[in-house]
């Protein structure tokens, strides 16, 4: 793949910062809808009279001391002429991370493993917003490892080499692998290592998939 066409779709800049979140719902909502009315060149009056509320009501909402109803919201949202899913884009939701030390990876039989292939799950997070599920692995393969490539599972899986060589195979090309190579493919396709040619080896396995609906 031309590299220029590589840069021209990765658009998503992973060092780009939303505005501070607010930890608090009700502040959080309160600022989001001064700042809309403000944007909107209303006054508190204006708003108040276009979403059915009074001054009072709508001071307290902006100020974050009361929790409006979501009818209440609603009616916010349409004098505003927002989706209402808006009004709490300026929420931190509690978002998971998982550290775990050098040695402490849980080592697991994952479904499919073959013999001699020792998998350390090194962190799992469970249902989040993203929609997928990222599993990753340090896997150990030495003389007594099977060398069969039967892997085969939904998802994109990268692999990243530390240590020794191995001959991976994806569908029908079989790709040597060694320190610091990295390999991403389609799962779906038959894969695995088929000659393990320096061990012991040691490789990153990272698995991302959809979350189950």
């Amino acid at each position: 793949m031309d590299s220029s066409d590589t840069s021209q779709r990765l658009t998503q800049n992973p060092h780009a910062l939303r505005d501070n979140p607010e930890r608090n719902l009700e502040v959080a909502i309160g600022r989001v809808v001064r700042e809309l009315r403000k944007r909107q060149r209303l006054t508190g009056s204006d708003l108040a009279a276009q979403s059915g509320l009074s001054v009072g009501m709508l001071s307290k909402i902006e100020n974050g001391v009361i929790s409006p109803s979501l009818a209440t919201l609603q009616m916010l949202a349409n004098a505003l002429r927002v989706p209402l899913v808006q009004l709490f884009s300026g929420y931190a939701e509690p978002r998971g991370a998982m550290h775990v030390k050098a040695g402490d990876g849980v080592e697991i039989e994952r479904q499919g493993t073959r013999a001699g292939h020792q998998y350390h799950l090194l962190g799992h997070i469970g249902a989040n917003d993203s929609g997928v599920v990222v599993e990753p692995y340090l896997i150990v393969l030495t003389t007594e490892s099977d060398r069969f490539p039967t892997f085969q599972h939904e998802g994109i899986e990268m692999l990243y080499m530390l240590e020794g060589t191995v001959g991976y195979r994806h569908g029908e090309q079989i790709y040597r692998l060694e320190p610091g190579d990295t390999l991403l493919f389609d799962a779906d396709a038959p894969h695995g290592p088929v000659d393990l040619i320096e061990l012991p080896a040691k490789y990153l396995s990272v698995i991302t998939y959809p979350q189950s609906r």
